[in-house]
This record gives structure tokens, C-alpha cells and sequence, in this order.
């Protein structure tokens, strides 16, 4: 069973939180706001957090943007995430990934699935990897990133949760690039 182990230093994670919404601004975006407090309680760094409309070429643009940024490990994003026309974010995301992390999605829905029962297969929440940086797709509720955040990023972004974690594989995530260069 997974357990902290204190003889680990804890490691602060560097993100940026984007919100993908046509009617959203910093000011009144509750679901990035739950996010950038969780991400500053749990100790790690809030690097950049940002609002674009529902657009697949501005998601892309900026989660391209952040991931080739050193000053960024993981980025995630809030909104778009349903079945209506403007809701496209994983759509715009997933083909960039070079490693999709399905186990996040699952977990994901498990986690929801207790909470708001059969309405989590509304959500197409996903994860993976872009240019040695972890993203993650989440629905746009303030309650959907509560579940994502203490239900799985916050054990997963911390270096002393065993028996693994992200944090500690983050140096060895652009090994395929390095390989084929080699």
C-alpha cells in the first residue's frame, strides 16, 4: 500500500495551471483558483497560470509553450472536457502527447465515480507527457479539480509517496529524445 516515507526530502514540483473557458477570466475562475491554492499548500511552486478560450490552436499554443519552458514540470489544465461543440481540450492535447497516461483517467474516474456517480462518464479527463513535462486535462468544476488534485496529484507530486511517484522519474522523462539522438 502506498505510505510517505519521511527519510525523503520533499521536493517542491514547478506548475502552471491553465483554464480553458469562453467565459472565464483570472478574477472569476474558481476552478484554476483550487488548483493554484492546492499546488501552493502541498509546498510546490505555481510558475504561470493563464485563461484561454475554448480555441484547440490557443490550448496548443500555450501548452506547447510551457511545456518547452525549463521553469515548468507539470502543467494542468481545467475546462473542456465535456461532449458539447466548444469543449476541445482534449482533442487539441492528446495527439501532443508522447506518452498518454491512461491510469490517470481511470483513477480519475473512480475517484469521481464515488462522488457524483454515473455523471463521471460526462468527463473526458486525461494525462500525459509533452516534451519531458506532465500534463493533465481535468473537467472545469472546482469539485472535479479537488478530486484530481487530493485524490491523486498530491501523493503523486510528492517525492517521499512510495512506492513510486512522478516526481522522481521527472529526470529521466526525455530519455526516448536522447536515445534517438544517440
Amino acid at each position: 500500500m502506498s505510505r510517505i516515507d519521511d527519510s525523503r526530502l520533499f521536493l517542491p514540483v514547478r506548475f502552471a495551471v491553465l483554464t480553458v473557458s469562453d467565459t472565464r477570466s483570472l478574477e472569476d475562475d474558481k476552478s484554476g483558483a483550487v488548483l493554484a491554492g492546492r499546488i501552493e499548500d502541498a509546498g510546490h511552486i505555481l510558475t504561470d497560470r493563464a485563461v484561454v478560450t475554448d480555441d484547440a490552436k490557443a490550448i496548443q499554443d500555450r501548452v506547447i509553450a510551457w511545456s518547452n519552458n525549463s521553469e515548468i514540470d507539470a502543467i494542468i489544465t481545467t475546462g473542456g472536457t465535456g461532449f458539447t461543440g466548444r469543449d476541445v481540450t482534449p482533442e487539441s492535447l492528446e495527439p501532443l502527447f508522447e506518452k498518454r497516461m491512461d491510469g490517470f483517467s481511470e483513477v480519475f474516474h473512480r475517484i469521481s465515480y464515488d462522488k457524483i456517480g454515473t455523471s463521471t462518464i460526462q468527463s473526458r479527463a486525461t494525462g500525459g507527457v509533452l516534451n519531458a513535462t506532465y500534463v493533465f486535462v481535468l473537467p472545469g468544476s472546482p469539485g472535479a479539480c479537488k478530486d484530481a488534485w487530493d485524490g491523486i496529484l498530491k501523493f503523486q507530486f510528492d517525492y517521499r509517496h512510495m512506492p513510486c511517484n512522478f516526481v522522481e522519474i521527472m529526470p529521466r522523462l526525455d530519455e526516448h529524445l536522447k536515445r534517438s539522438k544517440g
